[in-house]
């Protein structure tokens, strides 16, 4: 593969999203650190899958857009593969076909590891992990994609959030809290808050080509008024689950990741330009992986 080709490629990937991935699975495994579960073949198994079903997202997103005509010339995002001609239609099918193959032996290999010897946890994982495929492809491939229709806040929260932390959690402790649901959604809110940013900085293209995503259903002001809900609501959540679980300062980590969040949280509710949403962007999604990894080394340390 030349490295013109393999550029394509990396940019159909959107790496800059793998933030959001890594930041369920490190939370998740930070806190079964702390509960003394902690394991490395499952860690790195549990990246891989969350990994692999993020970049399926991204190229399916890519190929849903262009082909159901969403990606307008006026667009004001990052440069779509399919819909500018760097990668056909049917090259774009295949990468997505292959990846689904490496998340599915990926997940199986994860799901053998974590329960071998407990067939029910195994085949409700597999559920699990087979609606995550679904919905990794259906936000907006389909007849009736549920991206368009402003559901795919919900979707982010729930897979970035309460399902994937909860999920890498049980995977190596094999047992629930229902104050887990704290940091889970703590988790899911930022991932949606980078989405909202996103979704923001499209929303006139995305309103003229037939998207409703939340923030065109909510309109400028309010999609920037539910960000700071988002943003804020997380930080209110881990400081709960700290004060409940641990009397120690080394969670109090995580507050150098969070306060960057409210910078670029004001910075959104300031700016229309394009180029500075990119960037708060970018700056939320690195913001994310650093509270959250911050708050699992503190919980890791406690």
């Amino acid at each position: 593969m030349t490295r013109s080709s393999f550029s394509r490629w990396v940019l159909a990937a959107r790496l800059r999203t793998l933030p959001l991935a890594c930041s369920t699975v490190l939370l998740g495994s930070g806190l079964a650190a702390h509960a003394d579960a902690f394991r490395w073949p499952l860690f790195l198994l549990c990246l891989l899958t969350a990994i692999l079903l993020q970049v399926l997202s991204n190229l399916a997103n890519d190929y849903g857009d262009a082909v159901s005509g969403a990606d307008l010339a006026g667009r004001v995002g990052p440069t779509r593969a399919v819909a500018t001609g760097l990668i056909t239609a049917r090259q774009m099918q295949v990468a997505m076909g292959l990846t689904a193959l490496a998340a599915v032996v990926s997940g199986l290999a994860l799901l053998w590891s974590a329960f071998a010897d407990d067939w029910p946890a195994l085949l409700a994982f597999i559920g699990f992990g087979a609606l995550a495929l679904v919905a990794a492809v259906t936000y907006t491939v389909g007849r009736r994609p549920y991206g368009y229709r402003g559901f795919g806040d919900l979707s982010v929260f729930l897979f970035f959030g309460l399902l994937g932390v909860m999920g890498s959690y049980y995977l190596y402790t094999h047992q629930l809290s229902w104050s887990l649901l704290l940091p889970a959604a703590s988790c899911g809110l930022l991932a949606t808050a980078v989405l909202n940013i996103n979704n923001i900085r499209d929303r006139v293209s995305d309103a003229a080509s037939g998207k409703f995503t939340l923030a065109v259903r909510l309109g400028a002001s309010r999609a920037r008024n539910y960000h700071w809900l988002l943003v804020g609501g997380a930080g209110v959540l881990i400081v709960l689950f700290i004060l409940l679980h641990s009397a120690s300062p080394w969670p109090w980590l995580f507050l150098p990741g969070y306060l960057p969040l409210l910078r670029a949280a004001w910075v959104v509710q300031v700016s229309e330009e394009p180029q500075v949403l990119n960037h708060q962007l970018k700056l939320t999604a690195l913001g994310s992986l650093g509270c959250n990894l911050l708050l699992a080394l503190g919980f890791t340390l406690a």
